[in-house]
């Protein structure tokens, strides 16, 4: 997805992930990072929900990497409701092949992001992302090997209750071959049933395989680190 059509995506943000995979990685997380006590950057951050727990999980600085004006705006606003975490989180305007800090950090976290690269972006992610961490830093992300995509109908895929509103999600999968799946999706506003608001988004996402993953990390300089079922993490040699 380009970064303008986030645009479109901003209002639905919370209310969609808050149902789908941040639940989850609130109860994964946490422990990985237990004994983090150097800085984390964090790659493709959107409104902070993930942001959030990472600092409050870890006592060092977070970086926060977002592209998107809409979604950096969103974290900004979450982050200066508690003045601890704002002195300690800087929000960088860029993305994953972009990333540069002062210094190597501890940990690199990537939420519901891999999917954004294909393989040769994959490959200078890696190489990017081994720059910026410290010997023996470790690169966290979630991943699960999926069934192969189909095209379809459109589908609901959420639906959240917004005052009188009805804040609605719909997604089909239009194009896949091999990793690259093309999917488009309609956010729309209702009010008593009649459409007041619509916008759509065709975004491309990559799924290669576990095993695919596991190959270019190693070839990459990573070590793999056991993780709990969803989760991956790779260590950099000391």
């Amino acid at each position: 997805m380009h970064e303008d059509d986030y645009a479109a995506a901003v209002p639905f943000y919370d209310l969609f992930h808050e149902d789908g995979h941040v639940p989850a990685i609130r109860e994964l997380l946490p422990p990985l990072l237990a004994d983090v006590r150097g800085a984390v950057v964090e790659i493709g951050a959107g409104t902070g929900l993930i942001t959030e727990l990472i600092a409050r999980t870890t006592p060092g600085e977070v970086y926060a990497l977002e592209p998107s004006l809409g979604m950096r705006s969103v974290l900004v606003s979450r982050l200066a409701a508690d003045p601890a975490l704002l002195r300690r989180v800087t929000v960088l305007p860029c993305g994953a092949l972009d990333a540069e800090v002062d210094e190597p950090v501890e940990a690199v976290v990537m939420i519901s992001v891999l999917q954004s690269f294909a393989a040769p972006e994959r490959a200078e992610l890696w190489r990017v992302l081994r720059r910026q961490l410290a010997p023996g830093g470790r690169l966290l992300f979630n991943w699960r090997d999926r069934a192969p995509a189909e095209p379809g109908e459109p589908h609901v895929m959420g639906s959240y209750q917004v005052g009188r509103h009805t804040y609605e999600v719909a997604g089909q999968v239009v194009e896949a071959e091999a990793e690259r799946v093309v999917s488009r999706f309609r956010y729309r506003i209702r009010q008593r049933g009649v459409v007041i608001s619509e916008d759509e988004v065709v975004s491309t996402a990559y799924w290669p395989a576990g095993d695919v993953l596991a190959a270019e990390l190693k070839a990459a300089g990573f070590e793999a680190v056991e993780a709990p079922e969803g989760m991956q993490v790779w260590r950099l040699p000391k």
